[in-house]
């Protein structure tokens, strides 16, 4: 059974990737922002987070975007009556984010009211996928980290912090990123 989940893991995430090489990331920011916004909805299928995270084995995974919602209605379509095994996934928008707020994942886009440094110290530790855009300087970067590369939308796992976090990410995705940071 476990093989044939893998399996599945695999040709999902393989459809993703295929159809990200597909659509370069432009300047204007609605491509770039779609290729993530589904990226974000597939991250779960290769996710393990602690037993704590959910409520119960019905708790819906709640992808959170934090600050600026760079995504609009794209990603609402994107994860419409998808799963992430047997849980649907809710969106909730947030100004602030708090390690109390539910989120399981966790796109930290920062804004006047909380930084994303600030989003990543509020669920430090918390069995939250937190997923950030590289920025130049920036302090701190979530657990993924979307960068663009040659045009295409790609990223990076920090694989330790994911430790810290309680989560476990499956080899599967940790062979498709960039760069990845070991657990130590």
């Amino acid at each position: 059974m476990g093989s044939v989940t893998g399996f599945r893991r695999s040709v999902t995430f393989a459809a993703v990737i295929a159809a990200t090489l597909l659509v370069p990331a432009a300047s204007a920011a609605t491509p770039e922002f779609a290729v993530k916004a589904a990226y974000l909805s597939k991250f779960g299928i290769f996710v393990d987070w602690p037993r704590t995270a959910f409520d119960s084995p019905q708790s819906p995974v709640v992808l959170c975007v934090e600050g600026a919602d760079p995504f609009g209605d794209t990603l609402d379509k994107i994860v419409q009556g998808e799963r992430i095994g047997n849980r649907a996934i809710v969106i909730k928008r947030l100004r602030s984010v708090a390690r109390d707020s539910g989120c399981a994942i966790l796109y930290a886009g920062g804004s006047d009211e909380q930084s994303v440094d600030e989003a990543l110290d509020a669920v430090a530790g918390s069995g939250v996928l937190t997923v950030t855009d590289s920025v130049p300087d920036a302090h701190k970067s979530g657990i993924v980290e979307f960068v663009v590369q040659d045009n295409r939308v790609r990223f990076n796992i920090d694989d330790a912090a994911a430790a810290k976090n309680g989560i476990t990410i499956s080899s599967h995705l940790l062979s498709l990123a960039l760069n990845v940071r070991p657990r130590s």
